[in-house]
């Protein structure tokens, strides 16, 4: 039933195209770039309401950040697309039993943290915020959550952050958005037009926008932990992510998938975090 939709709405897109190649393309992004799940359910605003939880700013937006305060190192948890911080739940309670102080904010877009629209960009500018309000020693960021913190620490060099965990994080920007064209099976048009959007909006075409190449110019110390079954981002951009990560370890894992969420994955966080 979801592929039929998948491919009703592609189609309908495509039809838009030759009346209105901008027009389409547009209904595109606003597709792409619009999470239609991420919001907290009362289950995990029931953890949540265990932290300390402040709302900060970036512009007009509202970013929902929550603490658990401890003695050691801060962390940052920077979760991926239609999740929230509550997905953290398990590792959480784990750091705070170790002494960390955790920290977590909610993307753009999702959990209780402001706007309709989410990108990575914007993303950076929400954990820029964070870090300049709690200093976090280590950030552990899934999927593109860790896009987002790479790119924020390319484009800051944040002084305090000594190590960086990136889980399942997505590399080339351009495959991200292929893989999306193909899913929805959009027609040359739409590719093409989205291409030119690209570039207005953002500046650059999506082939600037790379993991790998800004984690050149990251000098943190950083373990990358990847799944060679995640049918979400290959793990072939884990390759690419540890060729330019100078200063890191990549673990590869099997059968746990895109979530990562397991206790394996956890101990060699710990053991990458109190090394």
């Amino acid at each position: 039933m979801k592929e039929l939709v998948v491919k009703l709405i592609g189609n309908y897109i495509n039809m838009l195209s030759y009346i209105s190649k901008p027009y389409a393309a547009n209904k595109a992004m606003y597709l792409f770039t619009t999470p239609r799940a991420g919001k907290v359910n009362e289950e995990q605003s029931d953890f949540l309401q265990t932290a300390y939880q402040e709302e900060l700013k970036f512009e007009n937006h509202r970013i929902m950040t929550y603490r658990w305060l401890g003695t050691k190192q801060t962390i940052l948890l920077t979760h991926g697309w239609e999740s929230n911080s509550a997905r953290w739940k398990k590792l959480i309670i784990d750091l705070k039993k170790k002494g960390f102080n955790v920290v977590a904010l909610d993307a753009p877009a999702h959990g209780r943290s402001g706007g309709n629209i989410f990108n990575a960009l914007l993303y950076a500018e929400f954990i820029n915020v964070v870090a300049n309000r709690f200093s976090p020693d280590i950030i552990i960021g899934h999927s593109v959550g860790g896009m987002a913190s790479v790119y924020f620490q390319h484009k800051y060099q944040f002084a305090p952050l000594k190590k960086l965990v990136l889980l399942g994080s997505p590399s080339e920007f351009k495959d991200v958005m292929k893989r999306y064209t193909d899913m929805l099976g959009y027609n040359q048009r739409i590719v093409s037009e989205l291409q030119h959007t690209i570039v207005e909006r953002f500046g650059s075409p999506a082939e600037t926008f790379s993991t790998a190449k800004f984690l050149e110019t990251i000098a943190s110390e950083g373990l990358i932990i990847h799944d060679e079954d995640d049918r979400i981002i290959p793990y072939k951009d884990a390759l690419l992510i540890k060729n330019s990560f100078k200063n890191s370890k990549l673990i590869t894992t099997k059968g746990l998938g895109h979530s990562l969420i397991d206790a394996s994955v956890a101990e060699h966080i710990y053991a990458f975090i109190d090394a």
